[in-house]
């Protein structure tokens, strides 16, 4: 066997992440005042590590309706191997203009919370129907005073109208809980591989540091926590997926 035969014998997988905006790498330019794409988000962080090419077809504003759609569509064209699903932040999350403007009024969140885990279901038993791995992420945890204060836009009137809806700012923190726990749930019920990323970001001294001012978004140095996190997971749980020092496949025990 010469070297090119035993480059191709090497096994090659194909992974795609579905998610929406901190799967696509988005985070919040403060010296810019704007969301910019981050070159070293955690999606281009793994790409290097992994045996085989990584697609990601991440969304800025998916929801898991929107990314459950065009997921259907990219496995049956691409037959990926391995699916990591990052959805949630986006679906427990209000239209808090409508609720500023009528704080009254009764507001639902972007996806109903049993719809959410119902979709979430779905979209597993889809993958595993196909013969598709899917992997799960937990939401790394939002700084509910920052969010408050950037969907309020910093304006005092803004901010008593919410919080006339909402009761108290840390609701926003147990609502994100809420959906993070269907999560959680979902993979035990499914038997489905989930990686703790919110653990993660808990268990620094402070995880208000990796996260963006918007209050959601992780930072540059929170995309790392990711990173490592899901390349710990993937070294104990499916280490024939990676690549060792030296390119060439690791050996799966």
């Amino acid at each position: 066997m010469n070297v090119s035969d035993k480059q191709t014998a090497v096994p090659q997988f194909k992974y795609m992440v579905s998610g929406d905006s901190i799967s696509k790498g988005v985070v919040y330019d403060e010296a810019r005042s704007k969301y910019v794409i981050l070159e070293e988000n955690y999606v281009s962080l793994l790409q290097g590590n992994l045996k085989g090419a990584l697609r990601n077809t991440a969304r800025f504003g998916n929801t898991l309706l929107k990314g459950f759609g065009n997921l259907k569509r990219d496995v049956l064209k691409e037959k990926p191997d391995v699916v990591l699903i990052e959805y949630g932040g986006n679906d427990c999350d209000f239209h808090w203009e409508e609720i500023m403007n009528n704080p009254e009024a009764e507001h639902n969140p972007k996806t109903d919370f049993t719809a959410f885990e119902k979709m979430l279901l779905d979209m597993i038993d889809f993958l595993k129907s196909q013969g598709i791995m899917p992997i799960l992420m937990s939401l790394p945890p939002l700084d509910a005073d920052s969010y408050f204060k950037w969907v309020s836009g910093n304006n005092p009137a803004s901010e008593v109208n919410i919080l006339k809806w909402l009761g108290s700012i840390t609701k926003i923190y147990w609502w994100q809980e809420r959906y993070n726990s269907t999560i959680i749930k979902v993979a035990e019920s499914t038997r489905t591989k989930i990686i703790d990323v919110r653990g993660a970001f808990l268990q620094q001294p402070d995880f208000t540091k990796f996260i963006c001012r918007d209050g959601i978004h992780p930072n540059k140095e929170g995309h790392r926590i990711i990173f490592d996190k899901v390349l710990d997971f993937i070294r104990s749980s499916e280490p024939q997926l990676l690549v060792d020092s030296t390119g060439q496949a690791a050996h799966s025990h």
